[in-house]
């Protein structure tokens, strides 16, 4: 199995399946592959994937697991592990097809289910589609070194760095192998993994809090004006100050920033930065956190998006002593192997809220390139958020 625990999994999905639990019992969601760098899968990819994705139905939460998961997370209820002790992967939930080289995967089901599914199928995917193509990486050796020379400068950097590669990494080895490194050489630097079995693997903190879906199924329940109003608020009902960094681009930054009120940009610790110019964004939040008359060396930004050593030296020369931050680097720690990494998505398409329909949903980060949703409902939010038809 290449995926041989429950817990390999970004936390933010368990966070976000909790608030779920809580909040949506009764939601349903349907997800789809998005083959964003058009790579051409070989044939008999589809069988495989779905042998890989049986074998997770195998997975169950052990007693230890469980455990470190109530101890790392106190202020999630001790319910949320019973029930997730409980949990299995349902591949029926999971429809394949492969035409050519073509591939399409669709996820649908109750919301608290299929929450789980998204990065362990792109994980597999990932592994699978290397090891198909016959394309080779470094050795285990060379692997290591490049995470230790990477963290140790993040330290001479004098920047905290957690890891977020799960979702399109090398391999499940070529993972383990790099966050080890990464604890082993960057004491006082490296921070985390958003992978919560890494993180019990290695005795760190597992990072996250919520995703973009989280604000697209509200947009589908009360509108786009209330989404990340109202998603927020949610989330702070759920965690009462715990698991305070809001996500701010899935509407985009400017949009996020209005509706960002006063309560909000207090309560919550800081904010994710996951596209768009990240100085133009670290200028933003500066301006609003000195608007609210909050000092922003008291917040963070945790910067996110595709980062490497080059952006993450031109932001801190921007922000250092301006205002908090941190990174999350993903593909360029996890699938650094000498092989070109895969540009994959997976995402929420249509939400079903309770006593509603089946809703399209959308995302309208500050990178065209990251649009996910159909061209008419992209417009139509547009027009409901004042958006600029030319606007990325």
């Amino acid at each position: 199995m290449m995926i041989n625990s429950l817990l390999d999994n970004d936390f933010y999905k368990f966070t976000m399946q909790y608030a779920v639990v809580k909040l949506f019992p009764k939601a349903r969601a349907k997800y789809e592959f998005i083959n964003r760098g058009k790579h051409v899968f070989p044939e008999g990819f589809a069988e495989e994937l779905r042998s890989a994705i049986a074998d997770l139905s195998r997975l169950h939460l052990t007693p230890q697991e469980k455990r470190y998961f109530a101890t790392t997370c106190p202020y999630i209820a001790p319910t949320y592990f019973d029930f997730l002790q409980g949990y299995r992967y349902d591949p029926s939930e999971v429809h394949i097809e492969q035409r050519g080289g073509e591939l399409r995967i669709a996820i649908e089901g109750y919301w608290y289910r299929t929450i789980l599914w998204e990065v362990p199928i792109m994980s597999l995917i990932c592994e699978l589609y290397y090891r198909m193509t016959d394309q080779q990486r470094q050795s285990d050796e060379q692997v290591a070194a490049t995470a230790q020379g990477k963290i140790e400068r993040y330290r001479n950097l004098g920047v905290t760095i957690a890891e977020f590669g799960t979702r399109r990494r090398h391999s499940y080895a070529v993972h383990r192998l790099v966050v080890q490194a990464l604890r082993t050489a960057g004491e006082g630097t490296f921070i985390g993994t958003s992978n919560v079995h890494m993180a019990m693997l290695n005795q760190t903190k597992p990072i996250g809090t919520h995703a973009h879906e989280w604000f697209m199924f509200h947009a589908a329940k009360y509108g786009y004006k209330m989404a990340n109003l109202l998603g927020l608020e949610h989330w702070s009902d759920v965690y009462r100050g715990d698991l305070g960094i809001a996500l701010s681009d899935t509407y985009t930054t400017d949009v996020f920033f209005t509706q960002f009120d006063k309560k909000l940009t207090k309560l919550f610790d800081g904010v994710r930065h996951d596209s768009g110019d990240p100085l133009a964004f670290a200028d933003r939040a500066i301006e609003h956190y000195q608007r609210h008359g909050i000092d922003p060396l008291s917040k963070t930004i945790i910067f996110s998006d595709g980062l490497n050593e080059e952006k993450v030296t031109r932001i801190t020369e921007h922000c250092v002593g301006r205002i908090g931050f941190s990174f999350g680097i993903g593909t360029n720690f996890t699938n650094d192997v000498g092989l070109a990494p895969m540009n994959i998505v997976i995402k929420m398409t249509e939400a079903f809220p309770e006593e509603a329909q089946w809703t399209p949903v959308i995302k309208l980060s500050d990178e065209p390139g990251k649009h996910t949703g159909d061209a008419e409902t992209i417009a139509l939010a547009k027009q409901i958020l004042h958006i600029p038809s030319y606007a990325p």
